[in-house]
């Protein structure tokens, strides 16, 4: 708990005021920049700036060339460090009783210059963390240059407040009867589809996928022929390599790529759809070459229905007949039947492609409907979609067909 001064002591409104140290610390682990005000030569400035806490102690980020920074050498620099989430926008039938729901915390003290190279390296590993844990470790840390080139101030957290605002609209009673809409519009800060630096090979960091329902996670299923991975972009080049092929792409419902560039715009509207919660996607890779040969995936999926489809599948020719395609279908539907509890698993394909018909029908799915004009064609022609569906009782048989298929291809 931190004890109320004069400087945080509200003189309104005191009943949104908070004082211990655990909303103080939420706020200010929850937040990625605050501002930072001082005085240069009577006059006020405010910086915004990058921080982390790390016990009682706030560290803010900046260079050694500016003023805040020089004027912190000797006896340390006296400050006011703001942070606020907007968490709501409130809607009055009045413009009067407009407001905002937030939370938002006041430190004030004097911010000392960190001058100990192992304390300076802790504080900006700590920064780097808390952009993903696990950060610091895949990166390169800064050379002696880079060091001496940042500054880093101490603010220890001992005059602070927190200040919050939830709930709904508050106004006069005289005002509830006006026509006019009044409520609440949420805010939340959201994480878009991570995108890669040019030149980038390696899979996305665990860290930078949102943390989602088990039934929205691509987990790493391994096996004998085929390993699926949650497909990235930096699998780009080896996808594009291996299916680039007009056969490969003749019954899909996006036109072969004509080029590299294509592909990664498939690959990203995937992982966009995958980030909205609307597809579960993997790339396929050959166990017993590590090559990418091709990718497949979860959609349609409603765990309150407790059912997902299985699609969006492809393999290079270089991997047909080889038992990837049926191991994969494996592995998948162990998960969806066996660790998700799915009691349906449904199946699409063209009507044309009679070759995927015969793949998904020995897989044990049964045929159950024609969906006529179901999608449209990359030539403009509508399609009619054959839809199969395998039950969670009708697994148990179909998982010894298809483990015996696999023995004894």
């Amino acid at each position: 708990m931190y004890a109320p001064t004069e400087r945080t002591t509200a003189t309104r409104a005191r009943d949104r005021m908070v004082y211990d140290a655990e909303t103080v610390h939420a706020v200010l682990d929850e937040a990625y920049h605050c501002a930072m005000a001082f005085v240069v030569d009577g006059e006020p400035r405010v910086l915004p700036t990058l921080h982390v806490r790390v016990g009682d102690t706030l560290y803010l980020h900046g260079s050694t060339g500016s003023r805040p920074l020089l004027g912190a050498r000797d006896d340390g620099l006296p400050v006011c460090v703001t942070v606020t989430l907007l968490d709501g926008l409130i809607y009055a039938r009045s413009q009067f009783h407009h407001s905002a729901n937030y939370r938002s915390v006041v430190a004030h003290g004097v911010a000392t210059l960190v001058t100990d190279e192992t304390a300076k390296r802790t504080a900006m590993t700590a920064l780097v963390e808390k952009l993903g844990t696990g950060r610091a470790a895949q990166t390169r840390p800064p050379s002696k240059r880079e060091l001496a080139e940042t500054a880093v101030l101490a603010l220890p957290l001992r005059e602070v407040s927190a200040r919050t605002r939830t709930g709904g609209v508050r106004e006069e009673e005289y005002d509830l009867d006006l026509p006019h809409w009044a409520g609440v519009l949420p805010l939340r800060l959201t994480a878009g589809v991570p995108e890669p630096d040019a030149g980038v090979a390696v899979p996305m960091p665990s860290y930078l996928r949102p943390a989602v329902s088990p039934w929205l996670s691509p987990e790493r299923l391994v096996g004998s022929h085929v390993i699926l991975e949650p497909l990235d972009l930096s699998h780009v080049d080896e996808l594009f390599k291996a299916t680039a092929d007009a056969e490969v792409w003749r019954h899909l419902t996006a036109p072969l790529p004509q080029s590299r560039e294509e592909l990664a715009s498939y690959v990203s509207d995937a992982l966009a759809a995958a980030h909205r919660g609307e597809r579960v996607p993997w790339v396929q890779r050959s166990a017993a070459t590590g090559e990418v040969v091709g990718t497949t995936s979860y959609y349609e999926v409603a765990p309150g229905a407790r059912s997902l489809a299985i699609g969006h599948t492809f393999l290079g020719r270089a991997a047909w007949r080889t038992g990837i395609n049926t191991e994969a279908k494996l592995l998948l539907l162990s998960r969806a039947f066996e660790t998700l509890g799915a009691e349906r698993v449904v199946w699409h394909t063209d009507i044309r492609n009679e070759r995927s018909q015969a793949a998904i029908a020995r897989l044990g799915a049964t045929r159950e409907a024609l969906i006529r004009h179901h999608r449209m064609r990359p030539d403009g022609s509508w399609r009619d979609t054959v839809q199969y569906s395998m039950l969670a009782e009708e697994w148990p048989a179909a998982s010894v067909a298809l483990r015996s298929r696999l023995r004894n291809p």
